[in-house]
């Protein structure tokens, strides 16, 4: 079965209407556009490009295919991590805070129904990263450019990357999470087994198999430190930092936090800047690896103990200098 189809019968399966790719209205822009060009070659009698494609920086399709593309992609990206939070914000809660969750009509049901629901989001958000992919390439194909990857990356910059949410690496600790529960309390979990955590020389790493086409492998290794991330948190660029590593790196003390950085600062891997202010603690990814590298993360509550309290004192000194006036 071509992926096309595939994509459309799972689409319309979900019951309601979800943002998507419009695999075949994209398909059809690329189609109109190889044969008017093929059309314009015959009646001049002769071919300047290959006539089998149309040429780089097509006004055809740079006109309506990636401006169809990119509102595709927004509108796709925007349903997952709201979708996403909401449902981790809700696991997450506990007592009266649960319950104005549910008051505010978050989430609700039972423990499986949670479950179904973070299985499908990290199924949607594979497939679409898979429509996105195969239609690139295969405006590539037919324009013989690169003009399909360089608009991926572009993508990515404007944070409309869905396989770089911060979202999706937490949805998949989520699930990592309940199943050692699960297994724990000696019930058979019901989850699928896509996701894993993996370690590599005592490295971990975050991985997602759902399709033989894509694989999701996010490393967990903390580029400023260069240990296990800790306290984890994510970039707007996807990038992800011990969350005192991060602050450091944004010139902001853990009083303070990552949201009072100045937009100039940059990302330490990318050097893109504006990407601190909307800034994602990755929470069940902590929980996952305090359980898994339990050692590892009671020397580092240890360590960073007494950073954040040296912080902390320097900054109440300064508050009361100010004050004070001195």
């Amino acid at each position: 079965m071509k992926f096309c189809k595939k994509y459309q019968e799972y689409m319309q399966g979900q019951g309601k209407k979800l943002p998507g790719v419009g695999f075949k209205k994209l398909k059809k822009i690329l189609k109109k556009c190889r044969r008017d060009f093929q059309s314009g070659n015959d009646i001049n009698n002769h071919a300047v490009h290959d006539p089998r494609t149309c040429p780089d920086h097509c006004p055809v399709c740079d006109g309506s295919f990636f401006p169809s593309l990119l509102n595709e992609m927004s509108a796709v990206v925007g349903f997952f991590n709201q979708k996403a939070q909401k449902l981790l914000e809700y696991h997450l809660a506990s007592g009266f805070r649960k319950y104005m969750l549910v008051f505010k009509g978050k989430p609700r049901g039972n423990h499986v129904a949670l479950i179904q629901e973070g299985k499908d989001l990290v199924t949607y958000a594979l497939i679409n990263a898979i429509a996105i992919r195969k239609i690139l390439k295969k405006y590539d194909k037919i324009h013989y450019s690169k003009q399909g990857q360089a608009f991926k990356s572009q993508a990515q910059s404007m944070h409309i990357g869905i396989l770089r949410s911060p979202w999706l690496c937490e949805l998949m600790a989520f699930h990592i999470n309940l199943r050692q529960s699960e297994i724990k309390s000696g019930k058979r979990p019901a989850l699928f087994e896509g996701c894993s955590l993996t370690m590599n020389d005592e490295k971990p790493s975050l991985t997602c198999e759902l399709f033989d086409s894509v694989k999701v492998d996010i490393d967990l290794t903390c580029s400023i430190c260069l240990d296990t991330v800790f306290d984890p948190v994510a970039l707007t660029c996807g990038h992800i930092f011990c969350y005192l590593c991060a602050c450091s790196a944004a010139s902001v003390t853990i009083v303070d936090g990552l949201k009072a950085a100045e937009p100039k600062e940059k990302c330490p891997l990318c050097r893109e800047a504006k990407v601190y202010q909307g800034s994602v603690h990755l929470e069940e990814l902590s929980i996952l690896l305090s359980r898994s590298c339990r050692e590892y993360w009671e020397q580092r509550i240890q360590t960073e103990k007494v950073e954040r309290v040296r912080q902390a004192k320097q900054h109440w000194e300064s508050q009361c200098r100010a004050f004070m006036g001195v």
